[in-house]
């Protein structure tokens, strides 16, 4: 579904990303781990067109889309969901959701799905979202992100400053989502037991490189978990 080759971008003079090079899949998760600092959301931010890149190139299922503004690139059918959520706290969690249509035609609702992973939401469908707890906040954030439909969801560390209970919903929400419905999800995280437990396969990021890959099935063999101790 996405494949990134030879990813370079720089701040300044620094060089940031370094011939960052991985697939992900349709039907299966995705997972990037690395520290913090190590240019995560940075790779992201270059994937979504919010950053420009220096060299290399973004394929969404064959087609390039590395010099694409952001806008273009969710009409493709890229969902972001980003770190720290940024939902609408004024609004409210209808009109998040509602904003996740931008990219449908008129008239088209929020598909009823989202409730059946996130039955809260249907709950607060009045309530302001900055009135939401954080966990109601992430699981909102992936719902607005889904209500495009997306065929690439992009997850930057969805379980930061989550409570256990919603941070098994997200869990079972991203099983549901690869399971055979043409989905690829690309989860960014530093959170090993969260990533392990859904990779189907993986990508370490380190000082701006991917230094190891492999299937998430592999990932305690691979010693995985190493990459992410200080």
């Amino acid at each position: 579904m996405l494949s990134v080759a030879g990813l370079n971008q720089y701040y300044g003079g620094s060089h940031i990303l370094r011939d960052v090079a991985f697939n992900v899949a349709p039907d299966a998760c995705t997972a990037l781990i690395g520290r913090n600092g190590v240019g995560k959301t940075t790779l992201l931010k270059c994937l979504m067109g919010l950053l420009p890149i220096r060299s290399g190139d973004i394929v969404l299922d064959g087609t390039s889309i590395g010099s694409l503004p952001p806008y273009a690139r969710a009409a493709l059918g890229i969902g972001y969901v980003p770190q720290g959520r940024d939902i609408f706290p004024r609004l409210t969690v209808e009109e998040n959701l509602q904003m996740g249509l931008a990219t449908q035609s008129r008239g088209a609702k929020v598909p009823e799905f989202i409730f059946e992973m996130f039955p809260a939401l249907k709950r607060m469908l009045s309530r302001r979202g900055g009135d939401l707890s954080g966990g109601q906040q992430q699981q909102l954030a992936i719902g607005r992100a889904l209500a495009m439909r997306p065929r690439l969801l992009i997850l930057d560390e969805p379980t930061e400053g989550i409570q256990p209970s919603i941070i098994k919903d997200i869990e079972r929400a991203i099983r549901k989502l690869t399971a055979g419905g043409g989905m690829a999800i690309l989860l960014v995280e530093q959170y090993y037991d969260f990533a392990r437990s859904l990779a189907d396969h993986y990508a370490v990021l380190s000082r701006g490189e991917v230094v190891a890959e492999g299937t998430g099935s592999t990932m305690d063999r691979d010693n995985v978990r190493a990459h992410l101790s200080v």
